[in-house]
């Protein structure tokens, strides 16, 4: 079904709910983390990795592994910055509703 003349098709897909969920977590410690004064070694890491997994998620329903991969350098680049700890929580918050990626 068109809308109009020259738009997109409208379908009836909706879109993942974890999905905003997980974009909304990682989009608070990005804040955070770019508010957050005191430079530390692995900042670059985390940063690299939210952008990943934010850039997953704009892409529908994450990988699973991925997603998990990307959290645990992401805890383990700002995991001892007391500062960051409640917006860490919520992206693996986030992460965790995805659920545990499938066996080999």
């Amino acid at each position: 079904m068109l809308r109009s003349m020259g738009q997109m098709p409208v379908t009836g897909g909706e879109e993942d709910p974890r999905v905003p969920g997980l974009r909304a977590a990682v989009a608070r410690l990005r804040r955070e983390l770019a508010g957050y004064p005191v430079e530390f070694t692995d900042r670059g890491i985390a940063e690299d990795e939210l952008a990943a997994m934010d850039a997953m998620a704009m892409g529908g329903v994450p990988e699973v592994r991925r997603l998990r991969r990307s959290l645990l350098l992401v805890a383990g680049s700002v995991g001892s910055v007391s500062a960051l700890t409640r917006a860490l929580g919520a992206v693996r918050d986030a992460v965790e509703l995805f659920g545990e990626p499938p066996r080999a």
